[in-house]
């Protein structure tokens, strides 16, 4: 299944639409402006699926993912020289690819669970999410989400 995540340009509070191949918003993201970096991702219908939020007072970005209200995983970066590497506490998931040019793949193991790929030449970043069958949407939206927080968290402080 492809979605395709357009962040609006010139946001308060960084806003995030998922489409569908047809242009049918699918869910919203939400920024919440707090201490915490925190990120609302609610249905069409306003319900809210899942959030993930920035945990403070650690060396590395380290980001947490809730579906339903319910502690899913840590997504983390890890300390590497060359290359970044992010890994999903719990789940085994991990992320390897292009993160400057926002080419990566996300695995459980050897299997991929999507790909995603930055849209070029847009208002605003987009990307579009290939989406292995079977896996379950919103916890890779929220994967999504969480691996553009990092990057925005490190974007941050290296302009500081």
């Amino acid at each position: 299944m492809k979605l395709y995540f357009k962040q609006q340009p010139f946001s308060f509070r960084q806003r995030t639409a998922v489409y569908d191949q047809f242009g049918n918003v699918l869910f919203n993201a939400v920024g919440e402006i707090s201490l915490a970096r925190k990120m609302h991702v609610y249905d069409r219908v306003g319900n809210e699926v899942a959030y993930v939020e920035k945990k403070l007072l650690h060396l590395l970005p380290r980001f947490s993912i809730y579906i339903g209200g319910q502690y899913v995983t840590d997504i983390v970066k890890e300390f590497t020289l060359f290359k970044p590497s992010y890994l999903f506490e719990r789940i085994g998931w991990s992320v390897s690819g292009e993160f400057l040019s926002h080419d990566y793949t996300i695995k459980r193991g050897n299997m991929p669970i999507a790909y995603i790929h930055k849209q070029w030449m847009t208002w605003g970043d987009s990307f579009e999410i290939d989406i292995a069958e079977g896996q379950d949407i919103v916890m890779v939206l929220a994967a999504v989400i969480a691996i553009d927080c990092v990057m925005d968290s490190n974007n941050s402080s290296s302009s500081n």
